[in-house]
């Protein structure tokens, strides 16, 4: 038994016979004629008693008639279930965040999103990456991701995963041979970073700031290829995720230091207005990053 055969024996009984219910099955006469035939050869039994002007159910016919009924009325539900959620999967969602180095995953994980939800919109705002908590906000933006949050009671945070920033040396350096490098080792050392303000770059304000050491000399390089080559080069140091640095990590000529006797762990959030915690594209879009981000 088919729910096709389920909804032809309602539509028949509802119309009172074949003749009103070919419109609303989209069959043929005989096509209708031949599907009853066969439903009542597979069960064995008659569903309707037919005269001239009435078709009656059977005993067995109303058994078949009240789960049809129950069956159908369940399919309906769920399909208007699933079509709420699907217009749930809508939406524009704008996203920064304070680290450029969290641009390397970014834009692959929005592929992935555009084909999974392809009514989703994700617009990268870039003149936001610094100061997302601050754009979130000014309702500049729908998701900010950070990795230092700060107290206030309107945004929302939720954890997306923990990296290690490593202390970058040329091969041979007299630093590369350390089990970890302390804030003073950064004193006499030119200190590449990415980009300004130096109040978001994780070794000066989880590290260098505490201890009031101040490197030798601080050089803004956007392009970390170019960043790296200048420390091949014996130019400066420079800090980086150990995730990040994962494609360039083999060479021969780079060694990856620990930063601090723990190490320099951060922790990633995502944040989003309380406000908007409820909005269903938002929550599919940070479920699907944080399994990306836990791979």
């Amino acid at each position: 038994m088919e729910i096709r055969h389920l909804r032809l024996i309602k539509t028949i009984a509802d119309e009172k016979g074949i003749t009103k219910s070919l419109d609303k099955l989209f069959l043929t006469q005989s096509a209708v004629s031949h599907q009853l035939k066969d439903i009542e050869e597979r069960l064995g039994v008659k569903i309707f008693y037919r005269t001239k002007s009435q078709w009656a159910l059977t005993k067995e016919g109303k058994i078949l008639y009240q789960t049809a009924n129950t069956v159908l009325t369940e399919i309906n539900k769920a399909n208007e279930q699933i079509n709420e959620l699907r217009l749930g999967h809508a939406g524009i969602i704008r996203i920064s965040t304070e680290c450029y180095t969290n641009y390397h995953w970014l834009p692959a994980f929005m592929v992935k999103m555009k084909v999974l939800y392809p009514n989703i919109e994700v617009k990268i705002v870039m003149e936001a990456t610094h100061k997302p908590l601050q754009k979130l906000l000014n309702s500049e933006l729908d998701i900010g991701i950070t990795s230092d949050p700060m107290a206030d009671k309107s945004i929302r945070y939720i954890e997306l995963f923990k990296d290690e920033v490593m202390a970058v040396v040329p091969t041979g350096h007299p630093l590369a041979g350390r089990k970890y490098l302390t804030a003073e080792d950064f004193a006499n050392q030119p200190l590449i970073i990415h980009s300004y303000p130096l109040e978001t770059v994780t070794v000066h304000k989880h590290f260098l700031k505490e201890s009031k050491i101040q490197p030798q000399e601080i050089i803004a390089i956007p392009l970390t290829e170019v960043a790296l080559e200048m420390v091949k080069a014996g130019m400066g140091i420079m800090t980086m995720p150990k995730w990040a640095l994962k494609p360039f990590a083999s060479s021969s000529l780079l060694k990856l230091v620990p930063i601090g006797p723990k190490g320099l762990i951060r922790t990633h959030y995502v944040a989003i207005r309380h406000e908007d915690s409820a909005k269903k594209h938002l929550k599919d879009f940070i479920e699907n990053l944080k399994e990306e981000l836990l791979k």
